[in-house]
């Protein structure tokens, strides 16, 4: 990365051993992250769990019901929260949909899976916890929004798999052909959540004697946000609370004309606020589906989005940038037989890195070597566990979009931005300024805390070998 003049950072890159000192020296006064895992491993207590993994599109953390979403009904997501856990501060590392579906299924930063861009091909030699789970004895399923560039992959260790090639491997809300195991089919349902939940129940329900981890990736609530008729309109009367910074002509700036140029605003967040209502009520019907079946209490269910979304904040529309909008996800996770004092919230925070070696730790598989993220784990059974206090964003040129390479820091309490080109650097104060307008880069208070946060990505830099 290039920086401009008024930064010193990658001028004079410091040692990993001077990293190291100062991260320490952070650490002690709980500023800072404990470093990178090794192998972990797991023990099993009893049979292994049943996975259910549920991926959204573009679903940002706080359009939930349970975390006080003014109107938005998501009355099963609320559930599950309730049944289990709620992280209140869950991230993805790049916030844009192929390499953030990479990190989720490999357990591993873009710049080690190598999908850095909706453009840079998913790599066949990429291992994914389904393919170890199969060689520790389960069956497998991937249902849905595959969305990697290049051809469909080889995807080894799993059983069934069903996604859509169509508008780029986006697929469309209705009528959207399938690639059922190589061979495409037309979709016997109209709207595609419904289908793709057809699919998983299908096959959660078959008969088997070894445990199943299935994959379920939502289409929704990606653009065109288009709700099923019967839900079409279901918020149009509702008056919404826009960012005070919103402006009116948002999807006509040059790199927002990509996502919903035609028609207004109100009209794409009403739409997209439809298509998740129907979303939450397909999730229904797994969470009964499990109750009917009755393992529920030995099936592990976890559900995330695979980015944020800015609706005006920041004069934005989109994800990409390192702001709580577009890199904060929901994720919610229900274990009964595994965890304790249900209904509870974490607010440690976690990552999408994170959900593959935890699915392996859960299911007593070692997590291997090269794997990123951390298993969550010690979150169900142990309130007081705090995780990690300070973690890596990237994000890398995705041609034709117009929005410059960055890295950042993100701890408990702060943020530091840094970009390539002439674009300042940002610090912001999140506990005192959790919308991050006011960027302290350059004030007394910022020059305060620049040296500890530099040295703190600098050591994430180092650790992964970016500079």
């Amino acid at each position: 990365m290039t920086r401009d003049n008024e930064s010193s950072f990658f001028k004079k890159p410091i040692t990993r051993r001077q990293a190291l000192k100062v991260m320490g020296a952070a650490s002690a006064a709980g500023l800072m992250g404990a470093g990178m895992p090794g192998t972990l491993k797991a023990q099993t207590h009893g049979k292994q769990p049943n996975i259910v993994f549920i991926l959204s599109d573009d679903h940002r953390w706080d359009h939930l019901g349970i975390v006080g979403h003014p109107f938005i009904e998501t009355p099963n997501m609320d559930r599950l929260a309730a049944e289990g856990i709620l992280f209140e501060n869950a991230f993805v590392t790049t916030s844009l949909c192929s390499p953030s579906r990479a990190s989720f299924v490999t357990g591993t930063y873009a710049h080690t899976h190598g999908v850095k861009n909706n453009i840079t091909p998913w790599d066949n030699d990429n291992i994914t916890f389904m393919e170890l789970l199969k060689k520790a004895g389960y069956d497998t399923a991937f249902i849905g929004k595959w969305h990697m560039p290049g051809d469909l992959p080889e995807l080894r260790g799993v059983d069934e798999f069903v996604t859509f090639t169509v508008q780029g491997g986006q697929g469309k809300y209705f009528n959207c052909p399938l690639i059922v195991n190589g061979v495409e089919e037309p979709s016997r349902k109209p709207y595609i959540t419904e289908e793709l939940t057809d699919r998983a129940i299908e096959y959660m329900t078959t008969d088997r004697d070894n445990p199943f981890c299935l994959m379920l990736s939502h289409k929704a609530v990606h653009h065109q946000y288009l709700p099923p008729p019967e839900l079409a309109d279901h918020y149009s009367d509702v008056d919404v609370d826009y960012p005070d910074e919103i402006n009116p002509l948002v999807l006509f700036k040059a790199q927002n004309h990509h996502f919903g140029a035609f028609g207004t605003v109100d009209l794409h967040y009403k739409n997209y606020c439809e298509a998740l209502y129907a979303m939450d009520l397909e999730i229904g019907r797994v969470l009964d589906t499990l109750d009917e079946m009755g393992i529920a209490d030995d099936t592990v269910v976890i559900y995330a989005g695979d980015n944020g979304y800015f609706w005006g904040e920041h004069d934005q529309i989109d994800k990409r940038w390192a702001y709580e909008e577009s890199m904060r996800i929901p994720f919610i996770v229900r274990y009964p037989r595994g965890m304790t004092d249900a209904g509870r919230n974490v607010s440690g925070m976690v990552l999408n890195v994170d959900v593959a070696p935890s699915i392996l730790d859960l299911a007593g598989i070692d997590v291997p070597d090269n794997m990123e993220g951390e298993s969550f784990k010690p979150f169900l059974t142990n309130p007081s566990s705090q995780g990690r206090e300070a973690w890596l964003y990237e994000y890398f040129k995705d041609y034709p979009y117009r929005y410059p390479p960055h890295f950042a820091v993100r701890t408990d309490t702060h943020k530091y931005i840094v970009y390539d080109g002439r674009k300042k650097p940002e610090i912001f104060d999140l506990v005192d300024d959790p919308k991050e307008m006011n960027n302290l880069y350059g004030t007394p208070d910022g020059e305060e805390l620049l040296p500890l946060l530099e040295a703190q990505l600098n050591g994430f830099l180092t650790e992964y070998d970016l500079i």
